[in-house]
């Protein structure tokens, strides 16, 4: 019996090689798998991390800007599948806990390595969270409330948001929301009632098997979804959640999630959408960098016409200013091979005889064409952000920040959304605060009925500082906002 067999036709890979290359044991019928590179086989129904050894390890990690033909076949794919055939690969829809997680992988990969996507990233959070929401506990309107009731809850949540470093925390949620589609915190109470609040990574979240029948569970009256266990009868009843195989009860979670329905359990990275059009991007760029190094490295071609190799190699040896011997090796098997350089001063002028032309291969670099579809690219990603191009590109040429960032504004409107999004979620986490401090006898109740909770975001839109000042002293004036309140938003 031989120790290996081919196991297919055709490989697409980021470079290209041999098919016979790829081998499985032919004892136990087993793919061998290694970190070396991901293989995908075309016409076949399996992934696998192929072992590769000797020359072809070499290979690969000599050709991987290589873009092999049959990749944009593959653009989307939806045609690969796991090894073990349990899930699609990013196949659009997540109907499983494992293909979730290979988009959510997907998505952390361009997070950690795409330019674009961290710049997408970045300003989001920049413009979401900003310089910090300003929280404030104030007395209910039309009721008597003791001025003693909302000092004792404003001093309580900042202690909280001290010791949990809210500022860091809050863009940590953001960054989370956006990139893994949402948001796991689990809430440790001491004694006293003060709160610590502490991340739990999504893929820790998942339904353990011994609970589940194609993730759902084996019990009538409560059902898992994705390690998220609701009622049977009402998907958005949550009782609890399953993390690493113990249940933890809803009241010590809270789960923010993005980009999704209500009744569905889990959140979407955000760059799901459009990764392929983020990855080509970043290929495109590549190329356009890599042919404009090689064009621009070559300073002169100097054709001659009608001499022979000879008489061309003499002519470089006679006019070169210093040479250089080649070493044997890759590329240059047999050795000895001159290189020749020649000093050109600014301003050199040439003369040449009538059978030697000089060419510049650098006057013939045009990157305007690429320059075009990679906007066109990166406009695409910028339409699912809805924010201006300039916000994905860091290049402000082509808009007027000012007019983009009026009130009535898409990015302004779309802001907008996602700052009442987060206030409501840090509303009802403070409330939570509140409540343990309550339970714990440390505050007294009426911080739950007689306080009222304020969050005002960073302002957005470009402001006039004195027509803002105005209308804030008459809503003062009217009863309709606090002394504080127009302070923090006028950032005071």
């Amino acid at each position: 019996m031989t120790d290996s067999v081919p196991i297919c036709s055709e490989i697409a890979f980021e470079s290209a090689f041999r098919p016979e290359d790829l081998r499985k044991n032919g004892q136990s019928g087993q793919i061998e798998w290694s970190e070396t590179a991901r293989v995908f086989l075309l016409g076949v129904d399996f992934v696998s991390d192929a072992l590769f050894l000797g020359p072809l390890t070499q290979s690969l990690r000599k050709m991987t800007h290589f873009i092999h033909p049959m990749q944009y076949l593959f653009d989307d794919e939806e045609r690969w599948i796991r090894a073990d055939g349990t899930a699609s690969l990013n196949a659009g829809r997540l109907d499983s806990e494992e293909a979730l997680e290979d988009a959510r992988q997907s998505c952390r990969q361009l997070a950690l390595t795409n330019e674009f996507a961290i710049c997408g990233h970045e300003n989001r959070i920049s413009f979401v969270v900003g310089s910090g929401h300003h929280v404030s506990a104030e007395p209910v309107s039309g009721r008597e409330v003791s001025p003693r009731i909302p000092a004792l809850a404003q001093e309580w949540l900042e202690d909280f948001m001290l010791e949990n470093d809210w500022f860091q925390r809050q863009q940590e949620i953001q960054r989370r929301k956006d990139r893994d589609g949402e948001a796991f915190l689990r809430f440790f109470v001491n004694p006293d009632g003060q709160t610590a609040i502490r991340f739990i990574e999504p893929e820790d979240v998942f339904t353990p098997s011994e609970l589940s029948i194609n993730g759902k569970n084996t019990d009538a009256a409560e059902v898992v979804n994705f390690g998220i266990q609701t009622d049977a009868k009402d998907a958005e009843s949550v009782q609890g959640f399953w993390i690493r195989g113990e249940f933890v009860p809803a009241p010590e979670i809270q789960h923010r999630k993005a980009n999704t329905d209500f009744a569905v359990p889990r959140g979407l990275p955000l760059f799901y959408p459009v990764r392929k059009n983020l990855r080509r991007a970043e290929k495109l760029l590549r190329n356009m960098s890599v042919v404009a190094e090689v064009q621009s490295a070559i300073a002169i071609i100097r054709k001659h016409s009608g001499g022979s190799r000879l008489g061309i190699e003499s002519f470089a040896a006679s006019s070169a200013d210093a040479s250089f011997q080649m070493p044997g090796g890759w590329g240059n098997p047999e050795g000895g091979r001159s290189l020749f350089y020649r000093r050109y001063s600014p301003g050199t002028i040439l003369d040449t005889s009538a059978g030697v032309e000089y060419q510049f291969p650098v006057a013939a670099v045009d990157a305007s064409r690429y320059i075009q579809v990679l906007q066109a690219e990166l406009r695409a990603i910028a339409s699912r952000l809805v924010m201006p191009e300039f916000m994905l590109t860091a290049d402000a040429s082509n808009a007027s920040y000012s007019s983009t960032m009026i009130a009535e504004g898409p990015a302004v409107r779309m802001f907008e959304r996602l700052q009442k999004e987060l206030i409501s979620e840090d509303i009802q986490l403070f409330r939570r605060v509140l409540l343990h401090g309550v339970q714990a006898g440390t505050l007294p109740p009426q911080v739950l009925t007689d306080v009222r909770l304020s969050v005002i975001p960073p302002r957005l839109s470009v402001r006039n500082r004195l027509e803002e000042v105005q209308a804030g002293r008459i809503l003062v004036e009217l009863g309709a906002m606090s002394v504080e309140e127009l302070r923090a938003r006028l950032g005071g």
